[in-house]
């Protein structure tokens, strides 16, 4: 016998499942082949290697996140609003990798992180009415794509254009 009823059960399963779906999909659309090996990019940039787990670990903070907001909060419309939030949000995630890994265009994909950062403090926002904790879990996100941000803009600059055959 668990010590959650099967009802308490499904958010944390719910936000489980999509976390690793978008880690799963933002993984699959990465492509560090050699487009992207002869890219210039800035001496501040990570390894690539931590890529990964800095992902992993911002999609668990989400997840922990949505977890507790949905336990604390009893309304419908309110948790609706969340859901649709955090789905948009990973629907932007993977849209930004797309961009950048596999159409090629980092350019574009410093346009579209403006909708992935503003998705992220639409979920603060959201989230903070009814616990501030959950608001404070999703914290590191903003500042990881705010960084990101700073890195694609930076790629950006060292390597335009894009698109053009060479």
């Amino acid at each position: 016998m668990s010590v959650y009823p099967r009802r308490e059960r499904r958010p944390v399963l719910a936000a489980a499942g999509v976390a690793a779906g978008v880690g799963v999909l933002g993984t699959i659309t990465t492509d560090l082949g050699p487009w992207y090996m002869h890219l210039h990019k800035p001496a501040w940039q990570p390894p690539d290697a931590l890529f990964g787990p800095i992902w992993t670990l911002i999609f668990a903070l989400a997840a922990l996140s949505f977890i507790i907001y949905w336990r604390e909060l009893a309304s419908r419309n309110d948790r609706l609003e969340v859901i649709a939030a955090f789905l948009m949000n990973g629907f932007l995630n993977v849209s930004w990798s797309l961009l950048f890994f596999r159409v090629e265009r980092p350019d574009w994909a410093l346009y579209e992180v403006a909708f992935l950062w503003t998705s992220i403090v639409v979920m603060i926002v959201l989230v903070k009415r009814s616990s501030t904790s959950a608001a404070v879990l999703l914290f590191p996100y903003l500042i990881w794509v705010s960084f990101a941000t700073a890195l694609n803009l930076k790629i950006v600059q060292l390597n335009t254009p894009f698109g053009h055959a060479g």
